[in-house]
């Protein structure tokens, strides 16, 4: 497939000791960075990087496919979110 194409996606961002680590959902592609917004820097870089490198492979579509996105006008949309939640459980150790 020849040109440009959007594809979305969400970003979750947490700190881990003195990194914050930052997630694309749902293509499972992280990185991190000594601040939020070098965190969101590397996760854009890497997003991009991982998307050329599949779409040279010849395996973009097929991926995106298996993570849910559905094409749509030239754009590849994520799959809808209902909610992004925190939950705890309780363990007896």
């Amino acid at each position: 497939m020849a040109g440009t194409m959007s594809i979305e996606y969400t970003a979750q961002i947490w700190k881990e000791g003195d990194q914050f680590i930052a997630h694309a959902m749902p293509l499972d592609v992280m990185s991190a960075g000594s601040t939020p917004e070098d965190a969101r820097k590397a996760l854009d870089e890497a997003v991009h990087l991982f998307l050329i490198t599949a779409a040279a492979m010849g395996t973009l579509e097929e991926i995106l496919e298996e993570a849910g996105y559905e094409a749509r006008q030239g754009s590849w949309v994520s799959p809808p979110w209902i909610a992004i939640e925190r939950h705890s459980a309780v363990v007896n150790v």
